[in-house]
């Protein structure tokens, strides 16, 4: 069984804690796009964890984790991030991790060229995390870039990486910094590509395999629908494709289809990064909603902009991943409020949408909001539907109906076990 694991919104929906959850029954667990730029928070019964780079299936002694070629890899985060799960007694061996050698390096010229943009576009930015991932996905489609195939190769690197030096320098001379140093990168390159090397592999071969043997896949998104590159809310968008439509490509096995896709979701909206936010709540509303929620960014610890449910974006978001079920995380959060805030449709140029539409009309676009009962009450312990208030179920019930695709999933609490599978 393929499975891919996306997030139906602008990314923060909980998508690694829905993989730790049903990982049990996969037995790779597979990244397919992006790099650090993002991070999925998990929390089970070993402590709390953050993961930027490594897949959520790390966490589980009995999955094979792939980082598939469509990642692009700092390897320095990377070398931390292994570290610090080692540290907390996570086994990580080249048995239970795998490399694609097709994945490209996410260099340190990257994340200054990210950071120099963002200081030249001042009060117009897009809310770059500045770890370099617009450019190294940009040096990716001009094909001036390291793969992590070419750190098994130290007799050609460093001729690669001096002929790109030479013009990355020109760009970097344009904003007036000095020139780098080849010396200085291939020292990086080989101080922490060297601890990766015996993870690195052909893993378009070893998931070909693995699929004619049928065993089972999880592929696992970073950020939303709302967040892809051709999709999404352009240009305040990530560099690559969030979809599930991409899964099997960005993780190297382009030629196999998906079983399933489970969508996540919240039950309410947040948001980190700049562009068109809609359904935005501001003032003592929002900053409740925030706290209830713990709503900071996991990789960059930016506040995230929260606001009510979505229905026009959400539908959307399950319209373009194809998801056939959802999982609604974080419905415990809601239960201080009295009125649910819920986004029903947009207006815009004076007239009511009820589509997601796309370039300035979602700029000049304002919420239609309606208001939920409350259910008042602490639903952390509830394990079955039935356990839920009234008021719960019919909230999970409008949103179910109003983007037109069945959870299957909700969760009461940060912890693996915190959720009800609602059939």
């Amino acid at each position: 069984m393929l499975t891919a694991v996306v997030g139906i919104n602008w990314g923060d929906e909980g998508k690694g804690r829905m993989v730790d959850l049903i990982s049990a029954d996969y037995d790779i667990i597979c990244r397919y796009q992006g790099g650090n730029n993002a991070g999925h928070t998990i929390v089970n019964d070993r402590g709390k964890f953050i993961l930027n780079l490594l897949p959520s299936g790390i966490l589980r002694d009995n999955a094979v984790n792939v980082m598939g070629c469509g990642m692009v890899i700092d390897l320095e985060h990377l070398c931390g991030e292994m570290e610090a799960l080692k540290n907390k007694g996570v086994r990580i061996t080249p048995d239970k991790l795998k490399i694609s050698d097709r994945a490209f390096v996410c260099m340190p010229y990257h994340k200054q060229q990210d950071i120099l943009e963002e200081e030249r576009l001042a009060d117009k930015k897009y809310g770059s995390t500045r770890r370099g991932i617009a450019p190294v996905y940009g040096d990716k489609y001009m094909k001036k870039g390291i793969r992590m195939m070419d750190l098994l190769e130290p007799e050609t690197l460093k001729s690669k990486l001096s002929d790109i030096l030479e013009w990355k320098n020109l760009i970097l001379n344009g904003y007036g910094e000095k020139r780098m140093s080849v010396e200085l990168i291939y020292k990086w390159l080989v101080e922490f590509g060297k601890p990766l090397l015996p993870y690195i592999t052909d893993t378009t071969s070893y998931l070909y395999e693995a699929v004619r043997e049928n065993r089972n896949i999880l592929f696992e998104a970073q950020l939303g629908a709302l967040r892809d590159i051709d999709y999404g809310i352009y240009p305040y968008t990530t560099s690559s494709q969030t979809l599930a439509a991409y899964a099997t490509i960005g993780a190297g096995i382009p030629g196999t289809k998906l079983d399933h896709v489970v969508g996540v979701m919240k039950a309410y909206s947040t948001c980190v990064g700049e562009g068109p936010f809609t359904a935005e709540l501001f003032g003592k509303e929002a900053e409740a909603l925030r706290k209830a929620g713990a709503e900071y960014g996991a990789a960059t610890g930016r506040p995230r902009r929260v606001g009510g449910f979505d229905v026009p974006a959400s539908r959307y978001g399950v319209r373009i991943q194809g998801a056939d079920c959802l999982a609604l995380t974080k419905l415990d959060v809601l239960s201080y409020l009295d009125k649910i805030p819920v986004c029903v449709a947009y207006e815009i140029d004076g007239k009511r949408c009820e589509d997601f539409p796309a370039g300035d009309r979602l700029m000049r676009a304002k919420p239609v909001y309606e208001y939920f009962d409350g259910f008042k009450t602490d639903i952390s312990a509830c394990r079955k539907a039935e356990d839920l208030p009234e008021a719960a179920r019919k909230y999970i019930d409008f949103i179910e109906n109003a983007v037109g695709c069945r959870i299957r999933y909700v969760s009461v609490g940060a912890g693996r076990d915190d959720y009800i599978e609602m059939r």
